[in-house]
């Protein structure tokens, strides 16, 4: 009799769909229905512009969000900022002891149209590529024979509304098998991102028991670059600096006054120089003080599959800088990196003057191991260190009058980085889930290079976070013609279901 209901039970398990471990084939059937039945919710919300520049256009998306999320069952509150709120959607499991907070960007990069190869960045196109390399626009498709290297071009396609429409395809195949997470869910949406969040830690601070949670999951970013399962296990945080120089007050006839009025860009070009070594590195003493990788480190550095040549193939470069040995090294250091300059006019505008500033705008990528608040020190040190008097405003005539190097140096504190353990409960169990997802291997990243806001969520609640990342590489992001390649958004799907539908 016992033998009769062991084997009674072994048949009766796959009839509970989700109530072990959803195989590969029917994860894969699953996605790829809600990958269909989604194209137009996907279509829907990359319709809407979301330059948070214009936070006046927020509205709609936070609209949008409020009725997606509203239409799931979940509770939708606004945490309001000075500016556009914060999202937080809820939603209870049944007897629930853990808590998942998951972090999605709404907001998406200003846009150049000029250089968008479609009428507009905020009206989707599909596109496939040609044999020359250039992307064809498709007039007629079926997105029920959609091809898997066929892409969808707009602004957020990949950073990061791509992702959003993939949890909620997700949330909507696990409904249909009536599965329900043994876990809380709280969606915590930011419509600020692309301006470093800069309201975001001061709101989690004063809702600190609202956003309360067990571990973070953060939908965002591209996959490791061979486009097979990732698992992020930090992010380094970013300050940004203004740094300006000064030459005559007003703009000066360059054979007037060339070889008299000193040129601000000269000023400003040997300073910059004079922070880099020939090498790459950081010659200001002291900036790569407290970062040391031991063996163990270097060898999961090791682990990620990257392609040396090919990347610096991609990049069309001859070599590296060598602040690491190689890519997973290098972006284990903080960074210093001149994000533009300017001075005069170029190109069609050039004019033959002496410029009367020359301005460069720094971005530092912040590692845990190095206080962000000593390194903006430093640089500023250094800056007064070759002689500049070093203002956080612009300079009196009086003060232009008796010095003869003036530099005004400004910065931003976004916020930190954060890294999580490999081994530790969320990092288990979401190993586990894409387990269940993929044949392939999992690739492990210790840190990505990037910054995300996370760690206002980590270091305020006491919680572990992880990124997620499920768009292709080679998606544009923060560029002209942004776009989601699709094989891409039903992997990102299924990763999701499969997310939603592992134990906790």
């Amino acid at each position: 009799m016992k033998s009769f209901l062991r084997h009674l039970l072994i048949l009766l398990i796959p009839i509970t769909i989700f109530g072990q471990r959803y195989d590969q084939e029917k994860l894969e059937e699953l996605a790829e229905k809600y990958t269909k039945q989604s194209f137009t919710e996907l279509i829907d919300i990359l319709s809407i512009p979301n330059d948070a520049i214009f936070p006046e256009s927020l509205e709609e998306n936070i609209q949008w969000c409020e009725k997606a999320f509203g239409n799931r069952n979940f509770k939708t509150t606004r945490i309001p900022t000075a500016v556009a709120p914060l999202l937080l959607a809820e939603r209870k499991g049944k007897k629930a002891k853990k808590t998942v907070l998951i972090y999605l960007q709404i907001d998406g990069q200003p846009v150049d149209t000029t250089r968008w190869f479609q009428k507009s960045p905020y009206i989707p196109v599909f596109k496939e590529k040609e044999a020359s390399g250039n992307w064809k626009t498709l007039e007629n498709y079926d997105l029920n024979n959609y091809q898997d290297d066929w892409r969808i071009f707009a602004r957020s396609a990949s950073d990061a509304k791509g992702p959003v429409a993939m949890f909620l395809a997700a949330l909507d195949a696990i409904s249909e098998k009536n599965f329900e997470p043994n876990y809380n869910i709280k969606v915590i949406m930011d419509f600020e991102e692309e301006l470093g969040s800069p309201r975001l830690p001061q709101a989690v601070i004063d809702n600190r028991e609202l956003l309360k949670s067990d571990m973070m999951v953060i939908f965002d970013g591209p996959l490791h670059i061979t486009n097979k399962p990732t698992l992020v296990f930090g992010a380094r945080g970013i300050a940004t600096i203004t740094l300006t120089t000064y030459g005559p007050i007003v703009p000066q006839h360059s054979g007037h006054y060339g070889n008299y009025a000193p040129n601000p860009a000269f000023g400003l070009s040997k300073l910059l120089a004079s922070m880099k070594d020939d090498e790459g590195r950081v010659s200001i003493p002291g900036y790569y003080d407290g970062i040391t990788l031991d063996e163990d480190t270097k060898k999961i550095l090791r682990g990620v599959p990257d392609d040396e040549d090919f990347i610096r193939n991609k990049l069309q470069i001859a070599d590296i800088d060598k602040v690491g040995s190689n890519y997973q090294e290098a972006i284990q250091y903080p960074s210093l990196n001149i994000r533009g300059m300017q001075s005069g006019w170029i190109n069609e505008k050039a004019r033959t003057i002496v410029p009367s500033w020359a301005r460069a705008e720094i971005d530092v990528r912040l590692v845990l191991e190095s206080d962000p608040h000593r390194l903006i020190k430093l640089i500023s040190s250094h800056v007064e260190n070759q002689g500049y008097l070093v203002l956080d405003r612009e300079p009196t005539k009086e003060e232009r009058l008796s010095n003869k190097r003036i530099a005004t140096f400004t910065h931003e504190l976004s916020y930190q980085s954060f890294r999580t353990e490999m081994n530790s409960d969320v990092g288990i169990w979401l190993e586990n889930a894409l387990e269940k997802a993929f044949e392939d291997d999992i690739i492990k990243i210790r840190m990505g290079g990037g910054s995300i806001p996370i760690s206002p969520f980590v270091n305020t609640l006491g919680i572990p976070a992880v990124i997620v990342p499920t768009v292709n590489m080679d998606n544009n992001q923060h560029s002209p013609n942004e776009n989601l390649r699709l094989g891409n958004y039903r992997d990102g799907i299924k990763t999701m279901i499969a997310i939603l539908t592992e134990k906790l």
